[in-house]
């Protein structure tokens, strides 16, 4: 499984609070993960960097034959144990109290995609037919659209649409979202902060997408898209791309 990853401090910003790890090859599976930083000086980049190397360090012993139900579980407790972390750090530091982060973590087989997220960091499925976005964010403007109170064309422009509902580190648990879903080849797999999705709308990801079959250059693409609409946050990516080998497993195993 080939797996691209890319990121830009942008134009504003003076620190780079984003981190990203890959691993295209994971005991069978790719792992992919993404994490937005919050907190200043210095705690929003040690934020994600924290969560990035315990999610990975976590998830080291997770393989291809393990049920789906086993699988979430690892998932959701290396989430949980990099809550556990950045948050006793943050707890017995004043200069990095209330520090915390975003994360979305994707593990993937030939037919199974598994997401687990909070914050509002991204996931996407682009293919021919179109853009799917696989995560919900955990924001303020999210919870006023589903309630009514603005559209979703509001909450694009909203003031407040950087105020975050839920995040990893800032309290001491946590609740993870956790989704499976089928994927096959054709398919493309976005992983991002919204440094791009903030400035950059669905539709147009996918066409960048679909315009550019080298992933390389598509990753390229998505931040170039991400600073020339304004740059005005760090911006990553992470696309990872469908290849199906030989169908000789059971269809409920990663």
């Amino acid at each position: 499984m080939k797996m691209v990853s890319r990121t830009d401090i942008g134009k504003v910003r003076l620190v780079n609070e984003d981190r990203a790890a890959v691993q295209p090859e994971l005991n069978g599976l790719g792992l992919a993960i993404v994490a937005d930083g919050m907190g200043g000086h210095q705690a929003g980049d040690l934020a994600s960097q924290m969560a990035v190397e315990t999610i990975q360090a976590e998830l080291q012993s997770i393989h291809g034959n393990m049920p789906v139900s086993d699988c979430k579980e690892a998932v959701r407790a290396a989430i949980e144990r990099a809550n556990e972390n950045i948050y006793e750090f943050a707890s017995q530091r004043e200069n990095y109290y209330g520090m915390g982060t975003t994360v979305v973590v994707a593990l993937a087989s030939r037919e199974l995609l598994m997401i687990g997220h909070i914050g509002d960091s991204r996931a996407y499925k682009i293919n021919a037919g179109g853009v799917l976005q696989l995560t919900e964010d955990h924001s303020l403007v999210n919870e006023l659209v589903k309630n009514g109170q603005i559209t979703a064309e509001e909450a694009e422009h909203h003031p407040r649409r950087n105020v975050l509902t839920r995040a990893l580190g800032t309290e001491p648990g946590v609740e993870v979202d956790l989704h499976e879903y089928a994927w096959q080849k054709g398919d493309t797999i976005l992983l991002c902060t919204d440094g791009l999705s903030g400035l950059v709308d669905a539709q147009r990801i996918g066409e960048i997408v679909r315009a550019h079959p080298d992933m390389e250059q598509a990753a390229q693409a998505l931040i170039d898209s991400a600073l020339d609409a304004g740059g005005d946050d760090n911006v990553t990516v992470i696309l990872f791309a469908h290849k199906r080998d030989a169908d000789n497993g059971r269809g409920d195993e990663l």
